[in-house]
């Protein structure tokens, strides 16, 4: 009988769900893709839960300034970014997960404003808010040609622009119509330039000063491949209104 028992306690800790171990992540409010709702706390969220729950861990998600999140990812003490765009840069001290949506990055104006995007020539003079630690891209960030004053919130930046002390702004259309949404904000008082800066993969990362980062975007990228042949993807984002 205490032979049985025993067996049947080891089977009982090799179970999945008593062996799930338990990863944070963490990232600034963007929705629809991260959200401050827990009922619904965004695409990203939601995919980096059920991919990850498919390879047996659990997810512990809270909202943090994106900046913060990104130090903390890349030091180890969190382990996982749900949403973040691909920089050079960053290749330095984060591991990348395969693409699981794209985003355009689109120049954001005030209402009127007949300006339209071509290259980056054309912001020569204009003073540009930016969001502090966002990979906009290297040949943008790097040009001397524009002001790009940095703020921690897309909020700030589009109260700058309302209030004339900035040209431009820039975000994900999708992105920034759900902020405008949640803010109070009237969408009618600004405007899209036509052509993006730039379309941007979507990403999980960890940090490769966590010893197990690479393990966490390996079996990030199986469980997108599970959720994907499931059905789960394509409902997580229809949920958030987007085909």
């Amino acid at each position: 009988m205490k032979k049985i028992f025993t067996v049947g306690l080891l089977f009982l800790l090799m179970a999945p769900g008593v062996m799930a171990r338990t990863l944070t992540a963490a990232q600034d409010p963007w929705p629809p893709f991260v959200t401050t709702d827990a009922s619904m706390p965004g695409i990203s969220v939601e995919l980096l839960t059920e991919a990850m729950k498919t390879q047996g861990y659990d997810v512990e998600f809270k909202n943090m300034p994106w900046a913060r999140a990104l130090d903390s990812v890349s030091k180890g003490t969190i382990d996982l970014l749900p949403a973040t765009w691909y920089t050079q840069a960053r290749t330095e001290f984060l591991h990348y997960s395969e693409p699981y949506m794209t985003n355009e990055l689109t120049f954001i104006k005030r209402a009127g404003d007949s300006f339209q995007f071509s290259d980056l020539s054309g912001l020569q003079g204009k003073t540009i808010g930016i969001i502090r630690d966002y990979g906009y891209g290297d040949a943008f960030l790097a040009s001397d040609s524009f002001d790009k004053p940095e703020a921690n919130n897309l909020v700030t930046n589009l109260k700058k622009l309302l209030a004339n002390r900035i040209d431009l702004t820039l975000e994900d259309k999708v992105v920034a119509l759900s902020v405008m949404k949640e803010e109070g904000m009237d969408a009618n008082a600004f405007a899209f330039t036509n052509k993006p800066l730039s379309s941007k993969p979507l990403h999980i990362t960890s940090g490769k000063s966590n010893p197990d980062g690479a393990m966490f975007i390996n079996a990030y990228n199986k469980g997108l491949e599970a959720i994907k042949a499931n059905g789960t993807f394509d409902k997580i984002v229809e949920k958030y209104g987007i085909k």
